[in-house]
């Protein structure tokens, strides 16, 4: 029988060099962070005392800086206005996007969605890497997602999934960098298991696209299609500092969790000018089919005063890059061959009069449409996919001074001293 060396703690001794209670220490051996070992007799566990203290350092750092930052030009930390944000993650320019300097298209054709998530996590590619979601988040996000009323939109439901997976993890106030890599590996996972089955299943080490599926649709996932799923997953994780990003950003900056960082970014989204223009691409293809005219269905949109959507994107002169590798993948599934021709009607109608090109939503469409997917399926990809990239901005927020998110406001009401109403 193994003995205890004098290298090795008991959970109570772990648990005080960490400052933190007997059963966080058992959390972080489910988040990979520490490994343990059964005790002599099976009675409780031993953890490897340099491990340990390796652990209790770092989760120290990010304190430290914060109690050493010199202070800021605004009392409370504010970021002068104007001042722009600092961020190594993605560029845009040129018609082309970069993910931590490697062009993000290339990146996504030859890596899934879980590795291209780690590039923007850590900066290294860890290739075939598994996202797996705790068994306790997982059950504590099933449950809400399944008391929700059945018209209860995508964003809700994973609004509702990341909210009860907070409050079942004790470790989600640790802000240290990989306690936070660790949350967010869980957490995705997390979000695309915990929404209602609706076809085949799948196993327990299947990658967060082939999961998503099983939750999309009811058809049966073909090579194919399940890899333009990756693909877009891969392609939408950041973007530069959209709407939603910024607001996440904001919220890392007050010093909120991941789980918290992830909610503020779900309720950005939900807005009917970001995360709902796939679902209206789709509802327009899906006419299209219908009545076998996209002239017709453009017609309605330009007489009604709307806008055509799927097309243009203000950060791009030409095509989407993101909508051009999927187009290209699309091109190889059987089933995407009618919406496909009807995106590419409504795109050259519509290119007669303005000079637009099809931009990521029209792709999504053209997948979601030709799966028998609901409208709403692009916009729950989208959020899937961004968590991964608000989780990036928020470890950059997290090593920058607190609350430097802060602009002035400029007052424009009744000027002061007026007399009581």
């Amino acid at each position: 029988m193994a003995e205890v060396t004098r290298d090795e703690l008991t959970t109570r001794e772990a648990a005080e060099r960490l400052g933190v209670k007997p059963e966080t220490v058992y959390a972080y051996v489910s988040r990979g962070l520490l490994s343990s070992r059964k005790a002599p007799g099976g009675r409780g566990s031993l953890f490897d005392a340099r491990e340990v203290d390796a652990l209790a350092r770092r989760h120290r750092r990010p304190h430290a800086a914060v109690a050493a930052a010199p202070a800021a030009a605004g009392e409370d930390g504010e970021t002068p206005a104007g001042t722009p944000v600092s961020t190594s993650i993605t560029l845009i320019e040129r018609d082309r996007y970069f993910f931590r300097g490697v062009d993000a298209t290339a990146l996504a054709a030859a890596y899934g969605y879980e590795e291209v998530a780690g590039w923007l996590w850590t900066g290294r590619l860890t290739p075939g890497v598994r996202l797996t979601a705790p068994p306790e988040l997982l059950a504590a996000a099933t449950a809400a997602v399944a008391a929700l009323p059945a018209h209860a939109g995508p964003v809700d439901r994973l609004r509702a999934a990341v909210v009860a997976a907070a409050a079942a993890d004790p470790l989600r106030f640790d802000l240290a960098g990989d306690a936070v890599r660790a949350t967010a590996r869980g957490l995705v996972a997390t979000m695309a298991t915990a929404l209602p089955l609706t076809g085949p299943a799948h196993g327990p080490d299947a990658p967060v696209a082939r999961r998503l599926w099983a939750r999309l649709t009811a058809l049966p996932p073909d090579a194919g299609s399940v890899r333009c799923l990756d693909t877009a997953l891969a392609l939408l994780i950041d973007h530069d500092l959209a709407a939603s990003t910024l607001a996440t950003r904001v919220a890392a900056s007050a010093r909120a969790h991941p789980y918290a960082v992830v909610t503020t970014g779900l309720g950005a989204l939900d807005g009917p000018l970001h995360g709902a223009a796939s679902g209206l691409a789709h509802r327009m293809l899906a006419e299209a089919l219908a009545r076998g005219s996209a002239a017709a269905v453009v017609s309605d949109h330009l007489r009604a005063g709307r806008r055509v959507p799927g097309l243009g994107h203000r950060l791009y002169a030409g095509e989407d890059p993101r909508a051009e590798v999927l187009f290209a993948l699309l091109e190889g599934i059987p089933r995407a061959a009618a919406a496909l021709a009807a995106a590419r009607e409504v795109a050259g109608i519509t290119a007669r009069h303005v000079s637009v090109r099809p931009n990521v939503d029209l792709a999504l469409a053209v997948l979601s449409v030709s799966a028998d997917m609901p409208a709403e399926a692009g916009e729950t990809v989208f959020a899937v996919a961004r968590t991964a990239g608000w989780v990036a901005h928020a470890l950059e927020e997290y090593a920058e001074r607190p609350l430097r998110m802060r602009p002035s406001g400029r007052y424009t009401g009744p000027p002061p001293e007026q007399p009581l109403p």
